[in-house]
């Protein structure tokens, strides 16, 4: 855990340094390819010694098949073999590490180089194996029509910005980045002339930087002070059970799932300043005008702790990992695609019992979910009062409802799950 905070840190100053005197005016997208490139697997040896080989197999491996296999097969062998090398080595992990217990380790970054890997391939197979009237909007707005280079390649999976903690990005955006287009390309969707600009503006991230890097302590000073006094491990210690009343335990869950979430806003927000830092993750104006550097971000923290629908909850949390479940699996799945999209983030996250019993719950509770909304929410429109009403009961509802759901997930085991539930 050490050496992933010194990395994250040390990667925040490199990406300045990226921006500042490796940038596209300064320096040839070859030689930004190589600086990310070779940055990103210092920090991974130096960060995982050598268990870092395995993410250099996994993407080795599948530039082989990017190269060999046939266009409309290519996503179909890249899933196959990235998420079954990802669950080979999960499973490893449970005769490595100490059962119901998860440590900081290799299977972070091959989890984003999987999402990364199988993101790259669908979007090889839409642009090359696939008519675009066959393509959603945003599948033919991502779609490749050439095969990377094995310089782009590398650079894209292991660049030193998201080796460590993400977040997944597309191919397109990433090497719209890396030559310089990134910002531009996001302008020109704006009528500058209308605002009184003569030329296209040039945002700086620093101001956005700031903001999260002081989300980023606020995080971890409640990550220290929250997490260590309210562990989720209370809620099932028998004399809590015996003595506390339903409605105290269901606080004291809301309570100990609330101490859990900060390790997360540290971690996401911190690889998106860096990303930022490196000139990565403008995603355009708002209907202000502010320029906006959120493209990477893989949490709303507002809309989260805000949210009145699971819907809202999950769509604004893992936002990344989200995005790319949708286009992976949702948007291309014969059937069940809410079932299927809950198994692959359950088997994508490893093999605890505990997170299993949390994504098949997500199941059944994105389907009421959907079925109270659709056939209640009606009812509560008629007046502001009602309105008001229904929001904060549903505000309730929800985060018990994630609290209920997301409780194995941190357990991780079977016999407390079990226990918690009972």
């Amino acid at each position: 855990q050490i050496n992933f905070v010194a990395c994250q840190l040390f990667a925040l100053l490199a990406a300045f340094w990226f921006r500042i005197y490796l940038g596209p005016s300064h320096a040839s997208s070859a030689v930004r390819h190589a600086f990310a490139t070779l940055f990103g697997i210092y920090f991974a040896v130096f960060c995982f010694g050598w268990y870092s080989v395995h993410l250099f197999v996994l993407v080795m491996m599948n530039y082989g098949i990017m190269n060999m296999a046939s266009i409309p097969n290519i996503h179909r062998y890249s899933f196959v073999v990235a998420m079954g090398y990802l669950t080979l080595c999960h499973v490893s992990r449970i005769y490595i590490f100490h059962y119901g217990i998860l440590t900081t380790d290799f299977s972070g970054p091959l989890m984003i180089i999987t999402q990364k890997i199988t993101t790259l391939a669908c979007q090889l197979h839409d642009g090359i194996g696939r008519q675009a009237e066959e393509l959603t909007a945003e599948q033919n707005r991502l779609a490749l029509k050439t095969r990377p280079s094995l310089l782009e390649y590398l650079s894209y999976l292991l660049n030193f910005m998201s080796i460590i903690a993400g977040p997944c990005s597309n191919y397109k955006d990433y090497i719209a980045f890396i030559e310089g287009r990134h910002v531009h390309m996001k302008l020109l969707e704006v009528n500058w002339k209308q605002k009184g600009y003569d030329r296209l503006p040039d945002p700086s991230p620093t101001g956005a930087v700031m903001y999260k890097l002081c989300i980023t302590l606020v995080s971890l000073i409640l990550f220290l002070t929250l997490t260590k006094n309210f562990p989720m491990a209370y809620i099932i210690d028998n004399e809590f059970l015996d003595k506390t009343p339903f409605l105290s335990r269901l606080g004291y869950l809301y309570v100990v799932t609330q101490a859990a979430k900060p390790k997360y806003y540290f971690a996401w927000t911190l690889a998106d300043a860096v990303n930022n830092a490196a000139g990565y993750g403008f995603s355009g104006v708002d209907e202000r005008g502010t320029f906006r550097w959120d493209l990477l971000s893989n949490l709303n923290i507002w809309n989260i702790e805000t949210a009145t629908s699971f819907k809202m909850y999950i769509e604004n949390w893992n936002i990344q990992t989200a995005a790319w479940l949708k286009r992976v699996c949702y948007d291309r799945a014969p059937w069940y695609p809410t079932a299927l999209t809950f198994i692959l983030s359950a088997l994508w996250h490893g093999i605890y019992p505990g997170y299993y019993f949390t994504f098949l719950t997500g199941i059944l509770i994105t389907l009421a979910a959907r079925a109270i909304r659709s056939n209640c929410r009606c009812y509560f429109l008629s007046s502001v009062p009602l309105k008001i009403a229904y929001d904060v009961v549903t505000w309730v509802v929800t985060q018990l409802a994630v609290c209920y759901t997301v409780a194995p997930f941190v357990m991780l085991a079977v016999e407390p799950t079990i226990k918690f539930y009972k």
